[in-house]
Protein backbone atom coordinates (compact mmCIF):
# COMPACT_ATOMS: atom_id res chain seq x y z
CA UNK A 1 0.00 0.00 0.00
CA UNK A 2 0.96 3.67 -0.82
CA UNK A 3 2.25 6.47 1.76
CA UNK A 4 -0.49 8.34 0.65
CA UNK A 5 -2.91 9.88 3.57
CA UNK A 6 -6.38 7.90 4.18
CA UNK A 7 -9.64 9.95 3.12
CA UNK A 8 -13.26 9.18 3.42
CA UNK A 9 -14.42 8.04 -0.09
CA UNK A 10 -17.91 9.76 1.09
CA UNK A 11 -16.96 13.10 3.17
CA UNK A 12 -19.36 13.03 6.08
CA UNK A 13 -21.12 9.35 6.27
CA UNK A 14 -18.42 7.37 8.57
CA UNK A 15 -15.51 8.90 11.41
CA UNK A 16 -11.87 7.70 10.21
CA UNK A 17 -11.02 6.15 13.75
CA UNK A 18 -9.51 2.76 14.15
CA UNK A 19 -12.47 1.75 15.75
CA UNK A 20 -14.91 3.58 13.48
CA UNK A 21 -18.52 4.18 13.51
CA UNK A 22 -21.18 5.07 10.71
CA UNK A 23 -22.53 9.09 11.16
CA UNK A 24 -26.17 9.64 11.41
CA UNK A 25 -28.97 11.56 12.91
CA UNK A 26 -31.42 11.05 15.54
CA UNK A 27 -35.10 13.11 15.76
CA UNK A 28 -34.85 14.95 18.71
CA UNK A 29 -38.48 14.40 19.29
CA UNK A 30 -39.23 11.00 18.27
CA UNK A 31 -35.88 9.47 18.84
CA UNK A 32 -36.03 7.45 15.76
CA UNK A 33 -32.19 7.22 14.28
CA UNK A 34 -31.69 7.81 10.58
CA UNK A 35 -28.37 6.55 8.20
CA UNK A 36 -27.20 8.52 6.35
CA UNK A 37 -27.77 11.56 7.85
CA UNK A 38 -31.65 13.40 7.85
CA UNK A 39 -31.48 17.07 8.69
CA UNK A 40 -35.06 18.39 6.85
CA UNK A 41 -37.63 15.95 8.04
CA UNK A 42 -38.64 13.17 9.87
CA UNK A 43 -39.66 10.56 8.12
CA UNK A 44 -41.29 8.86 11.43
CA UNK A 45 -45.02 8.65 10.19
CA UNK A 46 -45.45 10.09 13.38
CA UNK A 47 -43.57 12.62 13.53
CA UNK A 48 -43.64 16.17 12.23
CA UNK A 49 -39.73 17.00 13.65
CA UNK A 50 -37.48 19.28 12.04
CA UNK A 51 -34.82 19.03 14.60
CA UNK A 52 -32.27 16.53 14.57
CA UNK A 53 -28.59 15.88 16.22
CA UNK A 54 -25.78 14.28 14.76
CA UNK A 55 -24.92 11.03 16.43
CA UNK A 56 -22.53 8.14 15.97
CA UNK A 57 -23.93 5.09 15.51
CA UNK A 58 -23.16 1.58 17.04
CA UNK A 59 -20.50 -0.08 15.37
CA UNK A 60 -21.59 -3.21 16.10
CA UNK A 61 -24.80 -5.16 15.05
CA UNK A 62 -25.92 -8.70 13.80
CA UNK A 63 -26.74 -10.22 10.44
CA UNK A 64 -30.46 -9.27 9.41
CA UNK A 65 -30.00 -10.62 6.08
CA UNK A 66 -27.09 -10.94 3.23
CA UNK A 67 -26.85 -11.66 -0.62
CA UNK A 68 -24.06 -12.11 -3.18
CA UNK A 69 -23.84 -8.88 -5.15
CA UNK A 70 -22.64 -10.59 -8.64
CA UNK A 71 -22.91 -7.49 -10.94
CA UNK A 72 -20.58 -4.52 -10.52
CA UNK A 73 -21.95 -1.60 -9.60
CA UNK A 74 -22.35 1.81 -11.77
CA UNK A 75 -20.45 4.46 -11.59
CA UNK A 76 -19.68 6.90 -9.51
CA UNK A 77 -18.80 3.76 -7.43
CA UNK A 78 -15.19 2.84 -8.13
CA UNK A 79 -14.91 -1.49 -8.72
CA UNK A 80 -11.83 -3.28 -8.83
CA UNK A 81 -10.57 -4.31 -12.01
CA UNK A 82 -11.05 -6.83 -12.78
CA UNK A 83 -14.46 -7.04 -11.19
CA UNK A 84 -15.31 -9.93 -8.59
CA UNK A 85 -18.24 -10.98 -6.73
CA UNK A 86 -18.90 -9.62 -3.12
CA UNK A 87 -21.13 -10.14 -0.26
CA UNK A 88 -23.54 -7.31 0.98
CA UNK A 89 -25.11 -7.54 4.58
CA UNK A 90 -28.18 -5.75 6.48
CA UNK A 91 -26.53 -5.37 9.94
CA UNK A 92 -28.80 -4.47 13.04
CA UNK A 93 -27.41 -2.20 14.91
CA UNK A 94 -26.95 -3.24 18.54
CA UNK A 95 -28.59 0.11 20.43
CA UNK A 96 -30.57 2.00 17.47
CA UNK A 97 -32.34 -1.42 16.11
CA UNK A 98 -31.73 -0.22 12.73
CA UNK A 99 -30.75 -2.24 9.89
CA UNK A 100 -27.79 -0.85 7.75
CA UNK A 101 -27.31 -2.73 4.34
CA UNK A 102 -23.12 -2.76 3.44
CA UNK A 103 -20.63 -4.66 1.40
CA UNK A 104 -18.82 -7.34 3.61
CA UNK A 105 -14.98 -7.36 3.53
CA UNK A 106 -13.06 -8.47 0.48
CA UNK A 107 -12.23 -12.22 1.57
CA UNK A 108 -15.61 -12.73 3.20
CA UNK A 109 -18.13 -14.58 1.57
CA UNK A 110 -21.75 -15.35 1.56
CA UNK A 111 -20.64 -19.07 2.43
CA UNK A 112 -19.11 -17.20 5.56
CA UNK A 113 -22.43 -15.19 6.52
CA UNK A 114 -25.34 -16.70 8.56
CA UNK A 115 -28.22 -14.66 10.01
CA UNK A 116 -27.71 -13.75 13.47
CA UNK A 117 -23.89 -13.30 13.51
CA UNK A 118 -22.31 -10.69 15.22
CA UNK A 119 -20.83 -8.27 12.70
CA UNK A 120 -18.48 -4.72 13.38
CA UNK A 121 -18.06 -1.90 11.19
CA UNK A 122 -14.50 -1.17 10.35
CA UNK A 123 -12.67 0.65 7.06
CA UNK A 124 -11.01 -0.89 3.98
CA UNK A 125 -9.45 0.94 0.85
CA UNK A 126 -11.88 1.52 -1.80
CA UNK A 127 -9.74 3.31 -4.83
CA UNK A 128 -6.24 5.32 -4.84
CA UNK A 129 -6.17 8.96 -6.60
CA UNK A 130 -3.32 10.93 -7.05
CA UNK A 131 -3.69 12.42 -3.28
CA UNK A 132 -4.69 10.16 -1.53
CA UNK A 133 -6.12 6.35 -0.63
CA UNK A 134 -10.05 6.26 -0.66
CA UNK A 135 -11.20 4.61 1.80
CA UNK A 136 -14.98 3.18 3.18
CA UNK A 137 -16.84 1.11 5.92
CA UNK A 138 -17.29 -2.13 5.56
CA UNK A 139 -18.89 -5.01 7.90
CA UNK A 140 -16.47 -7.87 9.13
CA UNK A 141 -17.67 -11.01 10.79
CA UNK A 142 -16.83 -10.24 15.26
CA UNK A 143 -14.02 -12.37 16.29
CA UNK A 144 -15.82 -14.44 19.41
CA UNK A 145 -13.12 -13.57 21.77
CA UNK A 146 -13.14 -9.81 20.25
CA UNK A 147 -12.79 -7.12 23.15
CA UNK A 148 -15.52 -5.06 21.67
CA UNK A 149 -18.48 -4.25 23.21
CA UNK A 150 -21.66 -4.14 21.54
CA UNK A 151 -22.92 -0.71 20.39
CA UNK A 152 -19.19 0.59 21.25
Amino acid sequence: MSDKPLAPAIEGWHTMAAKPHLIGSQCTHCGTYFFPKQEQYCRNPACDSTDFREVELSRTGHIWSYTNACYQPPAPFVAPDPFEPYAIAGVQLEREQMVVLGQVVAGVGVEDLKVGMPMELVLEPLHETEDDIKVTWKWRPLAADASNRPGE
